[in-house]
């Protein structure tokens, strides 16, 4: 689901001993290119890497507006008293520009063997809930000392302050559940990496931190979701293995499909740096557009919802685009009857409506395919057989255009078809076996909108090489049009009460 958070790009820097100067020059490359937030790992214990707070003090005196965090703080050599008083400091010092990433210390020897406590994990989770306690103590003003009596830390009387800036949030590293529970109940934020909870594991993890939330009297949203990634930007097709285009469609499923709204390049290599910059302005670009529901030239129409239901599905369109039919829409079958008594919570439609917000983005960027080809339809009537090279130029790069916007499209849809094949529609199966003759429906129309996309592809080569023509063209997106809007509105139609009722993985 989409917590509609503003979305953050930002670094997260090797802070190797050996090369002080280059981490703080590509620190202010970050800033330079346009992210928003350097980040340092935190290990006390290792000699091979600076100490992550000078770091971070230096590299906000070399920098004017990029906040720094460290990704993440060691608690277990770092008091949560003198650590609340370093952030704030800084923060003062910065105008506002400290977060705070923080872990519960996962090398427990390194630890111990740096005088630190010999903590087993679950007494490490219970001072982290101790040590957040006792920090937000330190950041409010007021009150007299403090007075927290602990089983890992007792605080007699503390003064408070100096208050921060602004308010600091506290992004948690967690993977386990008991972790992502803390999360969901005290944190300001869900801060894990790719290499430890891959794109397939956050809706699982996100549940948890979404259901301790809820338990705890909190809104899910108030947990902002940050992922540390890495890829490379050439490659097969897998997670952030490709191009800027590819990138852009993952990291954008990903927070209208899993709400992460903070994506951390972890990366020393300046190009990488450069070009992430490129990925988040691609990333913010199609974000907005499937949050603001636009649909060029149209106002999508909704359905009456069902007594009781508060997420109305997205009817099909009225007229058709395309003369060939390729679903047979009264075979459809269709899931068990909703029960009319039966009441949900907002909570639970945030799944169900989520489903028809990625739909809507879908959709927002199939208008924009067809927008292109009537601007490169218009190019074409205007042009006539003795053109000059130069309209000659410009007609091929138009099409060129329009192939890489239609190119990522096509693997768009896919990309949204792959994740609901792999996890959700199992999910559901298992969770309400009437169900399955709906999900085995929706599986065989994705392999038959897989067609229809190769469709459109061909039919995009065929003008670039002057094969075919923008006619042939226009018939394809057209049958991809009727194609994939029918899908997607069978899809809501028969989905998002099951999704209220079942929840997602």
């Amino acid at each position: 689901m989409d917590y509609g958070h503003e979305l953050v790009f930002g670094t997260f820097l090797t802070p190797t001993v050996d090369a002080p100067d280059r981490v703080i020059a590509l620190a202010q490359l970050t800033e330079q290119v346009g992210l928003d937030l350097v980040t340092f790992q935190d290990h006390p214990y290792q000699p091979r890497l600076m100490d992550a707070w000078t770091l971070l003090s230096v590299v906000a005196a070399h920098t004017e507006r990029v906040k720094v965090s460290t990704n993440v703080a060691n608690l277990p050599l770092r008091h949560p008293v003198v650590l609340a008083r370093s952030v704030a400091t800084l923060d003062l010092i910065t105008g506002g520009r400290v977060e705070l990433g923080l872990g519960a210390g996962g090398f427990l020897d390194a630890v111990a063997a740096n005088g630190g406590p010999r903590l087993t994990t679950g007494q490490s989770i219970a001072a982290l809930e101790e040590a957040i306690a006792i920090m937000r103590e330190v950041w409010t003003p007021g009150g007299g000392g403090i007075r927290l009596a602990g089983k890992h830390y007792t605080v007699s009387g503390a003064k408070r302050g100096p208050v921060p800036a602004h308010d600091v949030s506290i992004w948690l590293g967690a993977y386990k559940p008991r972790m992502l529970a803390l999360t969901g109940r005290l944190a300001d934020g869900w801060l894990p990496s790719s290499g430890y909870a891959g794109p397939d594991e956050l809706s699982a993890m996100n549940k948890i931190i979404d259901e301790a939330a809820v338990e705890a009297g909190r809104d899910p949203a108030a947990v902002r979701r940050l992922y540390n990634v890495s890829g490379v930007f050439s490659g097969g097709g897998g997670f952030l293995q490709g191009p800027e285009e590819l990138w852009i469609d993952q990291l954008t499923e990903l927070t209208l499909g899993e709400g992460m709204s903070t994506y951390i390049l972890a990366s020393d290599n300046p190009d990488d740096i450069r070009r992430f910059a490129e990925v988040a302005t691609g990333v913010r670009e199609a974000v907005a557009v499937a949050r603001s529901g636009a649909r060029s030239g149209a106002v999508v129409a909704r359905s009456v919802a069902p007594a009781g239901f508060g997420v109305v599905p997205t009817p099909p369109p009225a007229v058709r685009r395309s003369a060939v039919q390729l679903l047979d829409e009264s075979a459809r079958p269709t899931g068990p009857a909703q029960d009319p008594s039966r009441t949900y919570t907002p909570y639970q439609l945030q799944s169900g409506q989520h489903l028809i917000d990625v739909h809507d983005h879908l959709r927002a960027e199939l208008d924009q395919v067809r927008d292109l080809v009537e601007q490169v339809a218009a190019g074409t009537l205007g042009v006539g057989a003795a053109r000059s090279h130069i309209n000659t130029m410009t007609m091929r790069q138009n099409n060129w255009t329009l192939g890489t916007y239609c190119e990522s499209y096509c693997r768009l849809v896919t990309t949204h078809h792959s994740l609901e094949d792999a996890s959700l529609f199992p999910h559901l199966r298992r969770a309400d076996p009437d169900l399955a003759p709906v999900v085995d429906r929706l599986q065989e129309e994705h392999k038959i909108i897989h067609d229809v996309l190769e469709g459109v592809d061909k039919a995009l080569v065929a003008l670039v090489d002057g094969s075919g023509d923008i006619n042939g063209l226009r018939a394809a997106v057209d049958l991809l049009d009727d194609t994939l809007l029918s899908h997607l509105s069978y899809e809501e139609r028969e989905l998002v009460e099951p999704l209220a009722r079942l929840g997602v993985l």
